[in-house]
């Protein structure tokens, strides 16, 4: 049946030489970085090249994507540290070989003591600002990641716990070379890492400087972490020393005595960590120019965001012969959902979010008639009113069950697919390694709106704050065609959203998507973009023919994913310059 997005013409060929895996752990790089490789078999796409290769070998020894994206993702806790890791928590959709598309939710939740005040100076009244929120031990919710990883291997994968972790223990034990990235990660926060006597411990010199670039950093403290996790499965990490260790680190943060920061402590229990569920949930689902979207719910707003505004978008013909039209009513469209996104999103165990009615037709036909085709909107633009377009019965995401981030995309050769980004929030999280355990927290709590006690994603006890994750799996006639996501805060949204237009409908290449100029419209007075979109004839374009205005931002997201291109073949692809640029392998190159 022939469809309505755009294949290129071209398809992108890459000839990858790639050295042999050693069966036995990765020390260090064994194959030049790529940040895109084409064959057969299995694939990843990690913004690291350690994480790529421990997934690769992980499929070439039989596991399947669900095992080989916990492998990657440990591997990431360890040499990504500020990024993700066991402190902090995400979201993973999957595709099985049956053809189910699934999620578990293991987004951090509010300590039960948590409340619309928590965030709030009992001074002045008035709510805290960022940074004093974020370094504390107030900003750190209940971890996720682990008993994430842990429900994924038990409903989907094929290997334990234990063996999943086994390549990130060994890089953990010998190390790995701190790049420029690394090292710029912590000079940036060296002014709140030297107040916590773990983390100046780890992360800085003696003399108090990051570790230098070229160096070998192992992290022995984390290596024992994750053998006690491996040892005891999830609960090693939910209970016991690891637990203790947390609450503590949490309730009275290590301050070095020259600490020039107040750093207020934090209310999580030993009770908050032994109740974290990661329950599995239903995906977002829209249809688009005849294929199947899938993405994540609440309490993240990235599939429904996204999902409005492709509803908003497919009801206009979309052309690569005129990108700055295609390129207006995509900024148009994100404005529209992001007004929608803020007054409708939130954890939908304590807030009844309208999703139906945000991904209907008819919703996307009310808010596609406010768009100006040919002028930008001069200035935020208010909520629609998604209620009446909303299913009696059926108002969020329902659980199948009861009870600074990273995204990595990885397929086998069975038809598994696993789209997953994770994330400790902020770059460093809330700046506090637990002592004897080398890991940070992180600081998802400040995602909360802590200055409104009215708005549904206030802060509450045991609630899981609004995200911006927006993993994401594309199906055409049942069978995968792209999984991809991306890091950056709110932007992940847009971003994701930006790529769909450029693959699907401007005929881009995925790498060529990937790689292309961004540009974030969040129902903003201007539309944040990088310099290299704002100075590109698209730019100016858009400037000068409908009025847009930009603002710059050095950096819009990290994307890895894999296309499926039919007969076994797969594309993976990565960032070949943001955040120092990706790595992209397949199981059989060539």
């Amino acid at each position: 049946m022939p469809r309505s997005w755009i294949r290129p013409s071209i398809v992108l060929l890459v000839v990858v030489g790639l050295l042999a895996l050693p069966s036995a752990g990765i020390a260090q790089p064994q194959a030049e970085q790529t940040p895109t490789a084409e064959g057969t078999g299995g694939a990843a796409a990690t913004v690291d090249l350690l994480a790529t290769q421990a997934a690769v070998e992980a499929l070439r020894n039989g596991a399947n994507a669900v095992d080989a994206a916990v492998v990657a993702a440990a591997v990431l806790g360890v040499v990504e540290p500020f990024s993700c890791g066991i402190g902090g928590g995400g979201f993973m959709v999957i595709r099985t070989a049956g053809g189910k598309v699934t999620t578990i939710d293991h987004r951090e939740t509010a300590p039960a003591a948590m409340h619309p005040g928590s965030f709030i100076n009992p001074a002045t009244g008035t709510p805290l600002p960022f940074a004093e929120a974020r370094w504390s031990g107030l900003s750190a919710g209940v971890p996720g990641t682990v008993e994430g990883w842990d429900e994924a291997l038990q409903r989907y994968g094929t290997m334990s716990l234990g063996e999943a972790l086994q390549p990130a223990i060994e890089i953990a034990r010998d190390g790995f070379l701190v790049d420029q990235i690394f090292f710029g990660q912590i000079q940036g926060n060296v002014d709140f890492f030297d107040d916590i006597t773990s983390t100046r411990a780890l992360y800085l010199d003696p003399d108090g400087t990051p570790r230098d670039v070229g160096t070998t950093f192992p992290n022995p403290d984390m290596a024992r972490t994750y053998e006690r996790i491996a040892y005891l499965g999830a609960k090693g990490f939910y209970r016991g020393a690891v637990a203790d260790a947390m609450v503590n680190a949490v309730q009275s943060p290590p301050l070095t005595p020259t600490a020039n920061h107040v750093w207020r402590p934090g209310v999580m229990t030993m009770r908050d960590l032994h109740t974290y569920v990661a329950p599995e949930r239903t995906p977002t689902k829209v249809s688009y120019r005849g294929l199947d979207v899938y993405g994540m719910g609440p309490p993240s707003s990235g599939g429904s965001t996204d999902g409005e505004a492709l509803n908003i978008l497919e009801g206009f013909t979309l052309s690569p012969a005129d990108r700055a039209r295609a390129f207006h009513l995509f900024i148009e469209a994100s404005r529209l959902s992001f007004a929608d996104r803020g007054a409708f999103l939130a954890d939908p165990d304590f807030f009844p979010v309208p999703l139906t009615g945000l991904l209907s037709d008819s919703f996307a036909a009310e808010r596609r008639a406010l768009i100006n085709p040919t002028q930008a909107t001069p200035s935020p633009v208010a909520p629609g009113n998604p209620h009446p377009h909303n299913t009696p019965g059926q108002a969020a995401a329902t659980a199948l069950t009861g009870g600074g981030t990273t995204h990595l995309t990885v397929s086998d050769s069975d038809g598994n697919v696993v789209s997953y980004t994770f994330t400790i929030e902020s770059i460093g999280g809330n700046g506090i390694v637990v002592p004897g355990w080398g890991f940070l927290l992180n600081n998802e709590l400040t995602d909360f709106d802590f200055g409104s006690p009215l708005h549904p994603n206030k802060v509450e006890g045991g609630k899981r704050p609004r995200s911006s994750m927006s993993p994401t799996i594309v199906l055409e006639d049942d069978e995968p065609l792209l999984a991809f996501g991306s890091p950056g805060g709110s932007m992940i949204i847009t971003t994701v959203l930006q790529v769909l237009l450029d693959r699907l409908d401007l005929g881009a290449t995925l790498p060529g998507a990937i790689a292309a100029p961004r540009a974030s419209q969040r129902n903003t007075t201007t539309t944040v973009a990088e310099p290299a979109f704002v100075s590109s004839m698209l730019g100016q374009q858009l400037a000068s023919q409908y009025l847009q205005p930009f603002s710059t931002t050095p950096e819009i997201g990290a994307v890895t994913g894999i296309e499926f291109l039919g007969n076994g073949r797969v594309l993976a692809a990565a960032e070949p310059t943001r955040r120092g640029g990706g790595s992209a392998m397949v199981e059989a190159p060539g």
